[in-house]
């Protein structure tokens, strides 16, 4: 009997597969894609934004979805060891905005290639269609044949980006071996809305903003942020947007209100002031060619228009009322979100198998013995930012390790 089977060869099967091969066990890992790591290839827009370089506490803070169970991994695995192993592999990084870390290259494929390397293993190019218990073992079924081993290791992804491989599969696998799968939808996902506003203003990118995500049915603010955003011909995307979407857990149409403080570093007292200024500035010119020195170009039209006022009124003949409004509008421009992009376009999957039937120190299930996960299948996610991975990179570390533990190395 063979002894370890690792399905998926994403980073985290790639990463455990490697820290196996150091130990002196090759593991057979399954991967159906044409090469591994097709997903990580296109993360960060072709960049790759491996981790973040900040303490673990800082990691778990930016984990909404069951962080507790994470916390002996990610401080076994943190993100300095993350980056510790990449410049061992030959891949000199470096750290950006929001301790983003990225590598020199700005090439995602040199983190694809240093995986594939660190692994030390071929993978098998086959598609598994099941994994069932077998006696003290399991039997995995591909499309070409059927094996059996001691340990088996699920590392196949979410849903998200089904075209890169991460079709899903995992969460069957996991169901038929009797484990308990949540929900599943989409994380990290730009919002369509309302309108035609945001189409109007499609390509336009907004830095240095602050939001906030209000649920309408209550009123309460569920997310703030600050950073940047972009119009599209659907709604709004951007990294703001993208962690605001893993907040708002369900998405009806009229539910959430985006909010867009376009002046964030003036209050309303000072933004008044500035909006006088500009008033006598551009006194005897319409609306619409008196707004330049506040607006994007792109912005004016739909900003008048959500103000409710002609766009060839003169400046000189706005009314305090007016004025006020603009004001208002200038810090709480409001998009009315409808729902998200499909599944398929999201950055990951939220949901998964259940933290409650995982080992948090070793990710070996509780219900199934010698069966462990890793990485975005199980019920875990995070903000934007380098933490989606660093949770790969850890669950595949502890997994590896326990598998280590609990294997005599056959030398």
């Amino acid at each position: 009997m063979k002894k370890i089977a690792i399905i998926g060869a994403g980073p985290a099967g790639m990463t455990a597969a490697g820290f196996l091969h150091r130990a002196g066990i090759d593991p057979d890992v399954y991967e159906h894609s044409e090469r591994p790591g097709r997903k990580l290839g296109i993360t960060g827009k072709g960049r790759c934004n491996l981790t973040n370089n900040c303490p673990a506490s800082e990691v778990i803070a930016n984990i909404p979805t069951n962080p507790r169970f994470l916390y002996g991994a990610v401080n076994s695995f943190t993100p300095a060891d993350t980056m510790e192993l990449f410049e061992s592999l030959g891949v000199p990084l470096k750290t950006e905005r929001g301790n983003r870390v990225f590598p020199v290259s700005d090439k995602a494929r040199d983190i694809v290639d240093a995986l594939v390397r660190f692994m030390g293993v071929k993978p098998i190019k086959e598609e598994v269609s099941g994994v069932a218990v077998r006696g003290e073992g399991f039997s995995v079924k591909t499309d070409k044949a059927e094996r059996e081993y001691e340990t088996v290791l699920i590392a196949t992804g979410g849903r998200s980006y089904p075209s890169t491989g991460s079709t899903g599969d995992g969460y069957r696998f996991a169901r038929e071996l009797g484990h308990t799968v949540t929900p599943v939808y989409p994380s990290l996902i730009p919002l369509t809305a309302a309108g035609d506003e945001c189409r109007r203003m499609m390509g336009l990118s907004l830095k240095n903003v602050a939001v906030s995500v209000t649920d309408k049915t209550s009123g309460r603010t569920i997310y703030e942020d600050f950073g940047e955003m972009m119009f599209t011909h659907f709604g709004i995307t951007g990294p703001v947007v993208l962690s605001a979407s893993s907040h708002m857990r369900k998405i009806e149409p009229g539910m959430w209100r985006f909010d867009i403080d376009l002046k964030p570093a003036l209050d309303r007292e000072k933004l008044d002031r500035r909006l006088l200024s500009d008033f006598e500035k551009y006194r005897n010119k319409d609306l619409r060619n008196g707004l330049s020195d506040l607006l994007p170009k792109a912005m004016i039209s739909v900003f008048i228009d959500k103000c409710g006022i002609a766009p060839e009124k003169k400046i000189n003949s706005i009314t305090r009322a007016e004025r006020q409004t603009i004001l208002d509008t200038l810090k709480r421009f409001s998009v009315d979100i409808t729902g998200t992009r499909p599944i398929e376009e999201a950055i990951i999957t939220s949901g998964g198998v259940s933290v409650k039937e995982i080992d948090p120190k070793t990710m070996r299930s509780k219900i199934v013995k010698g069966l462990y996960f890793a990485g975005e299948v199980i019920d875990v996610d995070a903000y934007t930012g380098g933490f989606n991975l660093q949770i790969a990179f850890s669950t595949a570390v502890s997994a590896a390790r326990a598998i280590i533990d609990n294997t005599e190395v056959q030398k």
